[in-house]
C-alpha cells in the first residue's frame, strides 16, 4: 500500500482545523475535523471549487436550519425534512459533492434549537475545516497532475509493452496475464482520471497566457492517453480471436514481428516527446507504410483463403489501429515541439540583439 501527499495533507489539515478551533473556543472542534476531511481534493482547482460550493450551500443550509430550529426546535421529523430539502436544492444546482459535509452542518444547526450564536458556531467550525483543507493542499506538497500524469503513463507503458510482447507467442501462464492485463484496464482509468485533473488544471486556473501553447500539449496528452488504450484494445483482440483461429507458426512470426516494430515505435515516439531521441522524421513515414502493408497483405489473404482468416482479420485492424494512432501521436509530438522551437525564437533573437549591442 503506498502512502502518498493527500494522506498525509489530510491528517495536517484534520490537526489544523483542531488546534484553530481549541484556539478559537468553538465547540465541538470535531465538526471542523469532519470539515476537513471531506474538503481534501485531488487537485488546486477542485479544491478552489469545492471551497466555494461548500461556502455558498452551508450558508445557505445554515440559515434553512436555523428557520427551521426556530418554528420546530430539534424535532427529528422536521431535521429530516429539512436534510431533503437541503439534497434537493444541491442536486438542482449541481452540488452534489458538498452534500454530505452541508448535512453535518445542518444537522448540527438545527441541534442548537434555533439559537442563532450556536447556528453561527457551528457554520464557522465548518469554515474552518474547509479552509484548513484548502490552504494545506496549497501549500504543502500541492498536486501535479501533469507531472503525475507522465510518471505514470512511463509506468503504465512498461506493463503494456511486456503483455504486448508476450501475447502473440503466448509466453505468459493464463491466470497470470489475465491478472496483469485486468491491472492494466485499471491503471488506464486512473490515469483517464488524472487527465481530467490535468486539463481542469490548465483549462480553469491558468488563464489566457500562453494558451495556445497549453491547448496543443493537452492535445498530445489526450492522445497518449488514447494510444495507450488501443494498445488493450489489442490485448482483448489477441485473447478474444487470434488462438481461436488456429494460426501457423509462419502467421506467429508475422503477427509476432510487426508487433514488435509498433512497440519500439511507441516507444520512440514516447521518447521523442521527452526530448530524449534524435531527430528522425523518417521513422513515422516508413512505420505508417509498414502498417498499410501489414494490413494489405492481411486482406489479401482473407480474399484468397477466407477459412480461418476473420479472426486474424479482426486482431489485424486492431493493431493497425494502434499502430495509426502511433503515427498521429508522432506527427503531434514534431508539431507540439515545432510549436515550442517558434515560441523561443523571437526570445532568442531578442536577446542575441542585446548581447550584440
Amino acid at each position: 500500500m503506498v502512502f502518498g501527499a493527500r494522506v498525509w495533507k489530510t491528517g495536517i489539515a484534520v490537526a489544523l482545523a483542531l488546534y484553530i478551533s481549541a484556539w478559537l473556543n468553538f465547540t465541538p472542534p470535531v465538526i471542523a475535523a469532519v470539515a476537513a476531511i471531506f474538503a481534501m481534493q485531488p487537485s488546486i482547482y477542485r479544491s478552489w471549487r469545492y471551497f466555494l460550493d461548500q461556502l455558498q450551500t452551508n450558508i445557505f443550509g445554515a440559515a434553512l436550519a436555523l428557520l427551521a430550529g426556530m418554528f420546530f426546535s430539534n424535532n427529528v421529523i422536521a431535521i429530516g425534512i429539512v436534510c431533503i430539502i437541503v439534497i434537493i436544492i444541491s442536486l438542482r444546482v449541481g452540488m452534489e459533492e458538498t452534500i454530505g459535509l452541508t448535512l453535518v452542518t445542518v444537522v448540527a444547526v438545527m441541534e442548537a434549537s434555533g439559537e442563532w450564536q450556536f447556528a453561527v458556531n457551528r457554520l464557522l467550525l465548518s469554515l474552518i475545516g474547509i479552509g484548513c483543507a484548502f490552504v494545506v493542499n496549497v501549500l504543502f506538497f500541492p498536486p501535479k497532475p501533469k507531472q503525475q500524469f507522465a510518471v505514470q503513463i512511463q509506468s503504465i507503458f512498461a506493463k503494456m509493452s511486456l503483455l504486448l510482447r508476450t501475447v502473440i507467442s503466448n509466453e505468459m501462464k493464463e491466470n497470470i496475464f489475465r491478472d496483469e492485463k485486468e491491472g492494466l484496464r485499471g491503471s488506464l482509468k486512473s490515469l483517464s482520471d488524472k487527465y481530467r485533473l490535468m486539463e481542469e488544471e490548465i483549462k480553469k486556473l491558468k488563464g489566457k497566457k500562453n494558451g495556445f501553447s497549453r491547448i496543443r500539449e493537452l492535445v498530445v496528452y489526450k492522445q497518449k492517453l488514447l494510444v495507450m488504450y488501443k494498445g488493450l484494445e489489442v490485448l482483448d483482440a489477441v485473447d478474444e480471436h487470434y488462438f481461436q483461429a488456429a494460426p501457423t507458426e509462419a502467421m506467429d512470426d508475422y503477427f509476432d514481428h510487426h508487433m514488435e516494430k509498433l512497440i519500439k515505435f511507441h516507444e520512440h515516439v514516447l521518447l521523442k516527446f521527452d526530448d530524449k531521441l534524435k531527430e528522425d522524421i523518417t521513422e513515422g513515414l516508413e512505420m505508417e507504410a509498414e502498417n498499410e502493408r501489414f494490413m494489405t497483405e492481411l486482406i489479401d489473404r482473407y480474399n484468397q483463403q477466407p477459412a480461418g482468416m476473420l479472426r486474424l482479420s479482426i486482431v489485424a485492424a486492431a493493431m493497425y489501429d494502434y499502430g495509426h494512432q502511433i503515427a498521429r501521436l508522432d506527427k503531434l509530438v514534431e508539431y507540439d515541439h515545432r510549436g515550442e522551437a517558434e515560441e523561443r525564437e523571437p526570445l532568442e533573437l531578442l536577446l542575441k540583439g542585446i548581447w550584440l549591442k
